[in-house]
């Protein structure tokens, strides 16, 4: 008889944002006259820029001639993209990323859920409290995080970073070492950061206890101070300990779109073997690569003019961010974010519970955001808002919930 992978049984119900969908269906089906903005999922709303569009469509006539037509992507990624990659992305940084050392996916998402299949089933892995559920969540579907205790919200095996107002939502260095580490900055959901001498220090402290940190720099083109790195790999030592997924959905708007991608540095062993080779094994496997038209579109990104349009699309959900943030305090509350990432993470009024909030934000304010306790046990009390609507959906939002009795 046929049996089933009785881990993904241990997953307390479903995944985060499918229950705020259901949630928020249900009420707009009930409502059908309220005007609901969403300010919860991190999905764009702006267009791809004029020269991504461009270079979509120059693609895609590529491919309706034969002697332009392209199959099959090369395993790592076309070397037209990996290369311009390698020199905007980490060379420019002063970081010597070579272009057979990224390997080209359809987003970081896959990506931070797949990397965990080349470690054994028996490390330890440390993940910030709150922190972003696909890590948590694909482990616990390869059997890595032990039981679930529903008081705590905890997993047995699974060792706890709490990121509360009183480290400023970063991290300290576990007492207890872990081998895989799970760091993303800025943060989400918290949008902290931490600046180049922090990061120095998890890197320094994953050489000396053999751990890899997996690095997820998904929203580093949100950063906006000056000491706030964008790559692991502006520290010394982090070739040798360190793997760093990242996304083009949030700085170019490809999240409809789908591309990504992950690099593994040819020195980073696990003992005696290379990590490198395990992942191009993995992904060569299975995985058939992004498509010729995509990527095409990700290398755009990286010309003069795609520099200048991302940047723009970035400011333009920073100006977001920044009404979000400053109505929010103006309204007294208490709130962080915002500032290097397009998160604005807020402390629920009136000792409500994450959920308490939720609900009544969207049945006064008509506002849909994400409770904190869905990021893990150190999330409860608070909430996110993303800075991704449109700026007139944004305004309407914030000004609706200053008018709240809270």
């Amino acid at each position: 008889m046929v049996k089933v992978n009785d881990n993904y049984l241990k997953l307390p119900g479903s995944y985060l944002f499918s229950t705020i969908g259901k949630k928020v269906n249900a009420y707009m089906a009930a409502n059908p006259d309220k005007k609901v903005i969403r300010l919860g999922i991190g999905d764009v709303t702006q267009p791809l820029s004029p020269t991504v569009i461009s270079a979509l469509h120059g693609a895609v006539d590529e491919m309706a001639d034969a002697k332009t037509f392209r199959g099959y992507a090369p395993e790592l990624g076309y070397e037209f993209l990996r290369n311009a990659i390698a020199d905007n992305d980490y060379k420019a940084r002063g970081c010597q990323i070579e272009a057979d050392e990224i390997f080209v996916s359809d987003g970081a998402k896959c990506d931070s859920g797949n990397i965990q299949e080349i470690f054994a089933l028996d490390n330890r892995i440390a993940v910030c409290d709150p922190v972003y559920p696909v890590y948590v969540d694909t482990n616990v579907m390869a059997g890595r995080t032990g039981t679930y205790d529903a008081d705590t919200g905890n997993w047995s095996d699974v060792i706890y970073m709490p990121c509360t107002a009183e480290n400023n939502f970063a991290p300290e260095l576990p007492k207890e070492v872990p081998d895989l580490i799970y760091l993303c900055f800025p943060n989400n959901p918290t949008g902290s950061t931490i600046n180049k001498a922090q990061l120095q220090d998890w890197v320094d402290y994953a050489n000396k206890n053999g751990s890899v940190i997996i690095y997820d720099a998904a929203y580093e083109a949100y950063i906006s101070e000056d000491d706030v790195p964008h790559t692991v790999y502006e520290c010394e030592g982090a070739r040798t300990c360190a793997i760093e997924l990242r996304s083009f959905s949030k700085n170019a708007g490809f999240t409809g779109v789908r591309l990504g991608f992950t690099v593994v540095p040819k020195e980073l062993k696990a003992g005696d073997v290379a990590l490198h080779a395990l992942w191009a094994r993995r992904h060569g496997t299975k995985y058939n690569g992004a498509p010729y038209i995509i990527q095409r579109a990700g290398e755009a990104v990286y010309s003069e003019a795609g520099k200048k349009e991302t940047k723009a699309l970035v400011s333009y959900y920073m100006k977001n961010a920044a009404y979000i943030l400053d109505g929010l305090k103006s309204a007294g509350f208490s709130v962080s974010g915002g500032v290097n990432a397009p998160y604005i993470w807020l402390k629920a009024p009136n000792n409500m519970t994450s959920w308490e909030f939720f609900d009544y934000l969207l049945e006064n304010a008509n506002v849909v955001g994400t409770p904190g306790s869905g990021f893990g046990p150190s999330g409860e009390t608070f909430f996110r808002l993303t800075a991704f609507g449109s700026y007139e959906n944004t305004v309407e939002a914030v000004d609706r919930i200053k008018k709240l009795s809270v």
